[in-house]
């Protein structure tokens, strides 16, 4: 899905300048990535990417 892969390289995104610049270090870094990745495999998985894709739709049918 197009919109999983944005929000891959968009958290990524922050996560890189969270390690460099706002004091997150690799270990949290890490943890986070490992949560995400279990969180993944979990029975609320679903729900959260339903959520997630609910709330790109809202925000694509704001006119600005």
């Amino acid at each position: 899905m197009i919109v999983s892969f944005s929000a891959v390289v968009f958290l990524g995104v922050i996560v890189f300048l969270l390690v460099k610049k706002g004091g997150l270090n690799m270990g949290h870094a890490i943890v986070c990535v490992l949560f995400g990745f279990f969180l993944a495999g979990s029975s609320a998985a679903p729900s959260i990417r339903d959520g997630v894709q609910g709330a790109v739709q809202l925000i694509k049918e704001i006119d600005f």
